[in-house]
């Protein structure tokens, strides 16, 4: 099975080898057809903290590291 590879922007990263990224995507309604935007947040591995707020990554999945990361930092 092939890993998820997901785009978005470092919204924390105040904690040792972790940012946040929030995650936005795009979608048209089912019923109502308006284009609806959704975000979620994830928690991910930055091992040598080089991350800023601001900046957009790709995060790609993981084994569990911890109880809430379960991604890695790919490239900015």
């Amino acid at each position: 099975m092939t890993k998820r590879i997901l785009q978005g922007e470092v919204v924390n990263n105040k904690n040792n080898k972790t940012i946040v990224v929030k995650v936005q995507r795009r979608f048209r309604h089912p019923f109502y057809g308006k284009v609806i935007s959704r975000s979620k947040k994830y928690h991910a591995h930055d091992e040598k903290n080089k991350y800023k707020i601001g900046d957009i990554v790709k995060i790609i999945e993981s084994k569990p590291i911890s109880k809430l990361k379960t991604w890695e930092v790919l490239d900015k």
